[in-house]
């Protein structure tokens, strides 16, 4: 059985005693570098070039800014208080058990469906090289590699993290090193674009931003698993802080520099930008040889990178909902320093989600994709609700805590659930996303119900 501590600010039990500690700061390091950098900034923000056009600059750095505020915030959290269940165990300290249900469960699913959504988008690159395998074959290789890894000890899912990150890193290093020669004009074949692709800055006018604004937001998903590993590291309050100290420079060297690369040197209004994906698009037209397949690799990399941090994410989220009983009490039997029963169920629920999308891809497929469209602001709401009442309460009691601060705390805050709540309105105006956003809605409150219910029978037992 495993061991709790309370916390003495605010009776919430301290979730993290028998997992180990084996993540040192390297693996944090590059979790921190390479989790920004997902299949959907490689493949999705094609479709966001397509709608804003060069005006994606602007997009990414409004968006980019908000997950600055809203990682700063997660941060000061999870260094006063490490946590593998970060975010669902700050709501729980600073709201109820309620909210700390309803945060870690909805994530939970967030998480697992998006693994099986990753190992489908990894078998489609891998068939398309190896034409006549199944995918569901290569799928559920995937799945079980990823799976033993976590079940091994943390250390595992630290190595892989880092070189996987390592090659996204050092591929789109590389990307932009030739973008910015390219574009400078001294990069050997090629002649500067100048600015004749960004002439056209905004080309569906403020719709088009709108959507281009959305896709944007979606695809900083992801950043939260360093706080979650971080609760496994040597030192988990260094390791925070300083992973939350560098995103800006992350978000803002590898989000918004890339998308200012791309629109320059290709045309918004190239096909190839939606049909290759913005990066092979930009590579090719720079002749350089063999970057589809280049790109291909990239691509598959962050897609095994995401399921095996979405399933070590999962795991951690779960475990550390059963420690605080906010769920089946099997989940949080722990092993070698492994919630072992929470890896598997994790895993099982992400290759059911790849069953659904073969059997049920006209209804229950794409419902569930709905569910989850709009889960990660969700959590974003939470964590800055959080920050609000948790910020105040540790000023008072332990200062010394405040390892890392909220900047222009508590303006920058209200600012952030501010967008969240913009984002929300602009979500309900498009007839794509307003779909997502309801039952998202639906789920959320569903969640909240039955979380209620179970802090109000706890409270009678009590």
């Amino acid at each position: 059985m495993s061991r709790t501590t309370l916390d003495a600010t605010s009776g919430t039990p301290d979730t993290d005693a028998s997992l180990s500690h084996g993540l040192k700061q390297r693996h944090l390091s590059m979790i921190a570098l390479g989790g920004v950098i997902g299949a959907g900034l490689f493949v999705g923000s094609g479709a966001g070039i397509a709608a804003a056009g060069p005006s994606i600059v602007i997009a990414y750095a409004v968006s980019g800014l908000l997950v600055m505020l809203v990682m700063r915030m997660l941060g000061e959290m999870s260094a006063a208080y490490p946590s593998s269940g970060s975010f669902s165990a700050h709501a729980e300290r600073a709201i109820g058990p309620w909210a700390g249900f309803t945060a870690g469960w909805s994530f939970w699913i967030l998480l697992c469906t998006a693994v099986g959504l990753e190992g489908i988008g990894a078998a489609k690159i891998v068939t398309g090289w190896l034409p006549g395998t199944p995918e569901w074959a290569w799928v559920a290789l995937f799945m079980v590699v990823f799976c033993v890894a976590n079940l091994a000890a943390v250390k595992n899912f630290g190595e892989f993290e880092f070189w996987f990150a390592a090659l996204k890193v050092g591929a789109i290093s590389l990307f932009l090193v030739l973008g910015v020669l390219a574009i400078a004009g001294v990069l050997p074949g090629t002649d500067s674009p100048g600015t004749a692709n960004l002439t056209d800055f905004l080309p569906n006018g403020g719709e088009g931003l709108v959507i281009g604004l959305l896709a944007s937001v979606f695809a900083y998903g992801g950043l939260e698993t360093v706080t979650i590993a971080a609760a496994e590291s040597d030192n988990p309050v260094q390791g925070v802080a300083r992973s939350v100290r560098t995103a800006m420079w992350r978000i803002a060297l590898f989000y918004i520099g890339s998308m200012a690369v791309i629109v320059t040197l290709v045309p918004w209004k190239s096909k190839e930008v939606v049909e290759k994906g913005p990066y092979v698009a930009a590579l090719d037209d720079l002749g350089i040889p063999g970057a589809a397949q280049l790109m291909n690799v990239v691509v598959l990399v962050a897609l095994l990178s995401a399921m095996n941090a979405n399933i070590y994410g999962a795991s951690r989220i779960g475990y550390s909902l059963v420690e605080r009983g906010q769920g089946p009490k099997g989940l949080g039997k722990v092993s070698g320093g492994v919630p072992r029963v929470a890896v598997l169920a994790s895993s099982v629920f992400g290759f059911v989600c790849v069953l659904l999308s073969y059997w049920r891809p006209d209804d229950v497929f794409p419902w569930l994709l709905n569910m989850i469209g709009a889960v990660i602001l969700v959590v974003w709401i939470f964590i800055a609700v959080s920050q609000l009442r948790l910020r105040r309460r540790v000023e008072r009691e332990a200062p010394e805590k405040l390892v890392v601060r909220m900047w222009l705390f508590p303006a920058l805050t209200w600012v952030a659930l501010a967008g969240m709540a913009g984002i929300f309105a602009l979500m309900a105006r498009e007839p794509d996303t307003r779909v997502q956003l309801y039952s998202t809605g639906a789920m959320t409150v569903a969640l909240a119900g039955v979380g209620y219910a179970r802090q109000k029978a706890r409270a009678g037992r009590d």
